[in-house]
């Protein structure tokens, strides 16, 4: 074989390769560089499964009341109780195994989490790119609102909220959308003042694209990188502001409880020696929140140019 077929033949795997290489694959080998950002997402996933298919993984129902028995109340871990099944991590004081617990309970606290971030998410970046794309006092009247919201601490906000609205799934969703997309709203519009001096803005303009067709199909797809990671962040905080809210009585209702309910009904027993109560859903808590901020990290160095290496 002559020396110019071997440089071809030797050239083919290198240009295959070239065409290989997406932007996806370059982002999934960046976030896989980060271990710890990979047990994170793989912990994560694990507790999402763990939620979704609870009503087929969890030994006891905890929302029926049927299935509950006073007699099983304050069990120990390991403990066989009367329906013949053991309570690995024992039960609380209404006899509700703390294990099918934490299963039901994730489902709350991750939905909750998950759907008032993504409202939260549309209506402030909505908002931040109609400010960045105006200007004027359109921008100011929606950074003075953000401003506002921003400056009251969101535990506080929240809690006000829920005073006046009542305990509820869907009103604990409403005040978190309201304390969290202030957050959204000054991310995107940030990112969008730079992207709107953008040739690709000024080509629409040219071409007299409609202003919903510009902000949605040309504009925010160039802001979803600190969109996403902020997003992450929001979820994490959004799960923790749920269980401080049911923790104080102001959450979810009594008959679905989440972590930070099933953590505050074992409170008061912790003197007395029944840590499992509180000590495992805040384990949960914990684990949950850490494992979404891993991921979130590590897509901040990624989407960030400023932080690549």
């Amino acid at each position: 074989m002559s020396d110019l077929a071997l440089d071809r033949a030797a050239a083919v795997p290198s240009v295959a390769q070239e065409r290989v290489e997406t932007p996806f694959r370059r982002f999934v080998a960046e976030f896989a560089e980060s271990k710890l950002a990979l047990l994170g997402l793989g912990v994560f996933v694990v507790i999402a499964l763990t939620a979704i298919f609870a009503p087929w993984l969890a030994p006891q129902n905890p929302y029926d009341l049927g299935q509950l028995d006073i007699m099983d109340g304050r069990m120990e871990p390991g403990t066989v109780g009367g329906a013949g099944f053991t309570f690995w991590l024992g039960t609380d004081d209404q006899g509700r195994d703390m294990l099918s617990g934490i299963m039901y309970g994730l489902r709350i606290s991750l939905s909750v989490g998950a759907g008032s971030a993504l409202i939260a998410c549309f209506i402030g970046a909505s908002l931040g790119l109609l400010a960045a794309y105006a200007g004027g006092r359109t921008d100011s009247l929606i950074m003075r609102l953000v401003d506002l919201q921003l400056s009251f601490p969101a535990i506080l906000a929240a809690l006000m909220i829920l005073a006046f609205l009542g305990k509820g799934i869907l009103n604990v969703v409403i005040a978190l959308v309201l304390v969290e997309w202030a957050y959204y709203a000054r991310t995107v519009r940030g990112t969008a003042l730079v992207e709107r001096r953008r040739e690709y803005i000024e080509a629409a303009h040219c071409l007299a694209l409609p202003t919903r067709r510009i902000l949605f199909r040309h504009l925010l797809p160039n802001c979803m990188p600190p969109l996403i990671v902020v997003a992450t962040m929001q979820v994490a905080r959004a799960i923790a502001l749920e269980a401080t809210l049911s923790f104080l009585g102001l959450g979810v209702p009594i008959t679905e409880p989440s972590l930070g309910l099933l953590i505050a009904n074992g409170y008061e027993y912790m003197l007395s020696g029944k840590y499992w109560i509180s000590f495992y859903p805040g384990i949960a808590l914990l684990i949950t929140i850490v494992s979404i901020n891993l991921v979130g990290d590590q897509l901040r160095d990624v989407l960030n140019p400023r932080l690549r290496k």
